[in-house]
């Protein structure tokens, strides 16, 4: 798996983007060997199910120039990484309770020279601020999750938004279950986007809040 992957599906990445891209591969391949952060088979397929799966976000809306993100459980970068990579001009906020992911991810925002990322250790609980969108892949059930979150969203959306403000989450499987209390909940099978067969049962979840 290479950056064709990711041209395939976003064939206007410029040459600095594809760069970091590449860059984020080479440098997170690296930090997994030393700190556990996916299992080993995971990491022989960095780009197909971590980078392309965080980018299925991207394909059910796109980040303004002053929308402000907030990912929560971001662990070794996912899905907030590559997500600022994609939208240089909108402003991510990585979080993760576990201290050394956070550490990695602060090299790789360093390394990657991405000027649209903060990175902190923190419970989702515990953040003070407001975003138009939360994302996150999986931490929890839905209803924990917006537990946690949804004080941290701003009411008013900003103008020529495609999606009002929510949550933006990646989860697989039958949520029937799961999204029973959200009705207004939409789900996007990432298959639609993506033809590799281990997005089959992928999902963006789109929540207003």
């Amino acid at each position: 798996m290479s950056i064709e992957l990711l041209l395939k599906y976003f064939p206007n990445l410029s040459k600095i983007q594809q760069k970091q891209f590449a860059l984020l591969e080479e440098l997170f391949l690296d930090w997994n060997s030393q700190i556990n952060l996916i299992s080993r088979k995971d990491a022989e397929y960095l780009y197909l199910r971590h980078i392309l799966h965080s980018l299925a976000i991207a394909k059910v809306i796109e980040f303004q120039k002053d929308h402000k993100v907030l990912d929560v459980g971001t662990g070794g970068g996912f899905p907030g990484i590559p997500l600022a990579i994609l939208f240089p001009d909108t402003n991510f906020h990585l979080i993760d309770s576990i201290g050394k992911k956070i550490m990695v991810v602060e090299n790789l925002v360093e390394s990657l020279d991405l000027e649209n990322v903060v990175a902190e250790q923190i419970r989702a609980e515990k953040v003070k601020s407001k975003y138009h969108f939360i994302v996150s892949r999986a931490v929890t059930q839905m209803p924990k999750f917006v537990a946690w979150i949804r004080q941290k969203i701003y009411q008013e959306s900003l103008k020529g938004q495609q999606l009002p403000n929510g949550i933006l989450y990646l989860k697989g499987g039958d949520l029937t279950e799961e999204l029973s209390a959200f009705p207004q909940a939409i789900e996007y099978p990432i298959s639609k986007y993506f033809e590799e067969a281990f997005f089959e049962t992928k999902k963006v979840i789109y929540l207003p809040l």
